[in-house]
C-alpha cells in the first residue's frame, strides 16, 4: 500500500478504536485536558514526545534556540 493511501486511511480512524485513542493522546495540546490525563495517558504522551525530540535534526534545534535567544534579547530591550 502506498504511503499516501495509508495516511488517508489513518486520518479517518475513529477515536473509539485503540489506535485512535493513542493518536488522540499523542496529539492533545489542550492544557485543561492534559492535566486530567491518567498516569497511563501521560506515559503514552511522554514516550511519544521523547521519540519526536530524539528524531529532531540538530539544525532544527539550533533554529529554535536562536529564535528564543532573539526573543529574550528583544524583551530585554523593551523596558
Amino acid at each position: 500500500m502506498p504511503w499516501e493511501e495509508f495516511k488517508q486511511l489513518l486520518s479517518g480512524i475513529s477515536p473509539e478504536t485503540p489506535l485512535g485513542r493513542i493518536v488522540s493522546i499523542r496529539s492533545e495540546d489542550d492544557k485543561d485536558i492534559l492535566k486530567h490525563y491518567t498516569p497511563e495517558q501521560k506515559r503514552i504522551r511522554s514516550e511519544w514526545q521523547k521519540r519526536i525530540a530524539r528524531n529532531k535534526a540538530p539544525e532544527d534545534t539550533e533554529k529554535i534556540l536562536e529564535t528564543m535567544k532573539n526573543a529574550f534579547i528583544a524583551m530585554a530591550g523593551r523596558r
